[in-house]
């Protein structure tokens, strides 16, 4: 007889389902504990940050001064070229800041902190990832705002409440996409030195291949083609149109490219696609790395 009991209390549907694992809230807990990491590192060495806001903002500050006797009508239809350049650094920065994302993962391999966190009893190894991107992106959005504020306070002026909603969704869905790339970069790179190598090839040419600092019509045509195909145009045009337009909507006209013209939401949702593809593109590496 107690030996029934035992057995019956074993087998209880009761026990057997006390405590399920919450496969969820684990992977949320991973991820706020690296992404917590990160910030610890970044307060710990705060010159990084410091100077990817000092740069952009010595940019505003010298270009805006070097083109401030620009003939009127060169760059559009603004009058200030502060006004013009501010949606060029706010993407630009934003885009730098991404596209080293990967390095801390980088060093983590290099140093051996990456291969304790595979052996590590972790939920899923993909909290790595997803700690990565949300430290980025943070950072990126922090920058954008204090650019946002400076270029206010050196005239270029200050978009509505939508329109700054507007201006963090497009840094957020550029620096999504760049952040997956760099992650995975950095996970099929051999080392440190080929992706700064990468960083600095790719850095300056999408710069002066985009419209962050002329026009569209100020280049010749075989430039303007590759500018249409550079996602950075896509994501600074519209925050420039937020700058000159206190009215707007999707279907606002934005660039017009060789092509067709581009409205606000198009452009929206070119840079959806470039993330979405970015993500995906990496999916295969991410899974035979974390594996």
């Amino acid at each position: 007889m107690k030996t029934d009991i035992n057995f019956q209390q074993i087998t209880s549907p009761t026990l057997s389902t006390e405590n399920p694992p919450n496969f969820f809230g684990e992977i949320v807990q991973e991820t706020l504990a690296l992404t917590r990491r990160l910030f610890i590192q970044l307060q710990r060495r705060p010159s990084s940050l410091a100077a990817g806001i000092i740069q952009p903002v010595m940019w505003l500050v010298l270009f805006g001064a070097l083109f401030q006797n620009a003939p009127q009508g060169l760059f559009g239809a603004t009058t200030n070229y502060g006004q013009f350049l501010a949606a060029g650094v706010i993407v630009f920065t934003a885009f730098a800041g991404a596209l080293n994302a990967g390095l801390p993962v980088m060093f983590d391999r290099e140093f051996g902190f990456l291969n304790r966190l595979l052996v590590a009893p972790l939920a899923s190894r993909f909290s790595i990832v997803f700690a990565s991107a949300i430290f980025i992106i943070s950072q990126s959005l922090l920058q954008a705002a204090v650019i946002v504020g400076a270029a206010a306070f050196l005239g270029a002026g200050l978009p509505d409440a939508a329109g700054l909603s507007a201006i963090a969704l497009i840094v957020f869905l550029l620096a999504l996409g760049v952040t997956a790339i760099s992650l995975g970069l950095a996970f099929a790179l051999p080392g440190h030195i080929e992706l700064i190598a990468v960083i600095f090839v790719t850095n300056l040419p999408l710069l002066f291949a985009s419209t962050a600092l002329a026009p569209l019509s100020f280049m010749p045509g075989w430039l303007q083609v590759i500018a249409t195909l550079n996602p950075l145009s896509y994501a600074i045009e519209p925050i420039r149109y937020l700058y000159l337009h206190s009215n707007w909507g999707l279907n606002d006209v934005v660039m017009h490219t060789f092509w067709g013209d581009i409205t606000f939401g198009g452009a929206l949702l070119v840079l959806l696609g470039f993330a979405v593809v970015a993500l995906l593109s990496i999916q295969p590496r991410l899974r035979k790395t974390l594996a």
